[in-house]
């Protein structure tokens, strides 16, 4: 599948901007079941661009001068193959075992290990897909997706005791849940090609790590639609939750207050 993806983010500014930097990680990852056919990214300042921890491919956006506003388009097309079962045939340099720390957003609590406790195995290698899904189904029915309920300090916890969230929040409690069992799992953040549906084409899922009986690796689930990743999905980053994944995060000095506005399309390419 072919995927025509234009990301614009725009920010406005009460007063002007004196200063900013930001980290985008807005070009998607070089991976055997996805690559690019073109990318660009189109912003006023200076960009360096570096690989970070995780393999993600960044830049460094630095900003100075009196700016009212500051748009960021991240666009191109992408090509996709299906992964069967979801599975990622990725070579990494990593241990999966970095991925069973938790982190402030993700902290197993003790709602969390119940919550938890009828799906996943007693042992991390006991852990097949089977099970992450029946995590994934039980997450779809506690925590109900309402825009807008939840932001991006939200815990979780949080989450689970509203019973409401966005794709972040059932990404963030999946890996708690995860982690809870020492089982590797990482936060992913692209794009989805939406569909019929009225979810967002940004969207964020998780990579876990299994031992099924023919495979021993990473399997991506979108824990939103309780369903294993397919060739409609863009992957851009990948990290320990949503604060080492986002696709813009930065700093500025002046601005007063922000306003903030994100239009992404997906759709996809049909050969004639």
């Amino acid at each position: 599948m072919q995927l025509s993806i234009r990301h614009e983010t725009t920010y406005r500014y009460t007063a002007p901007l004196a200063y900013t930097i930001q980290q985008l990680r807005l070009t998607p990852r070089v991976e055997s079941q996805q690559r690019s056919l073109s990318w660009q990214i189109d912003t006023t300042g200076h960009r360096h661009a570096y690989t970070d921890a995780y393999g993600n491919l960044s830049h460094m956006l630095t900003i100075n001068g009196q700016l009212e506003a500051l748009t960021i388009v991240a666009q191109g097309v992408v090509e996709t193959i299906f992964p069967y079962q979801g599975r990622l045939n990725l070579i990494e340099h990593l241990s999966p075992l970095i991925f069973t720390v938790p982190t402030p957003l993700t902290e197993p609590t003790a709602g969390i290990v119940a919550f938890s406790a009828n799906c996943l195995p007693a042992k991390p290698e006991q852990t097949q897909t089977r099970h992450l899904m029946k995590m994934a189904e039980h997450i779809f029915g506690a925590v109900a997706y309402q825009s807008g309920a939840t932001v991006v300090t939200t815990t979780a916890n949080d989450a689970l005791l509203m019973g409401r969230g966005v794709c972040q929040d059932h990404a963030h409690l999946f890996l708690a849940c995860c982690h809870a069992h020492g089982i590797p799992a990482r936060y992913v953040s692209g794009y989805i090609d939406p569909g019929s549906t009225d979810h967002a084409a940004s969207h964020a899922w998780v990579d876990v790590w299994v031992e099924d009986s023919d495979f021993s690796g990473w399997v991506s689930i979108d824990v939103t639609h309780a369903r294993l990743m397919t060739d409609a999905y863009c992957r851009l980053a990948i990290g320990r939750d949503y604060d080492s994944a986002a696709p813009i995060r930065g700093v500025r000095r002046g601005g007063g207050d922000e306003l903030l506005d994100v239009k992404v399309q997906v759709v996809p390419i049909y050969e004639s």
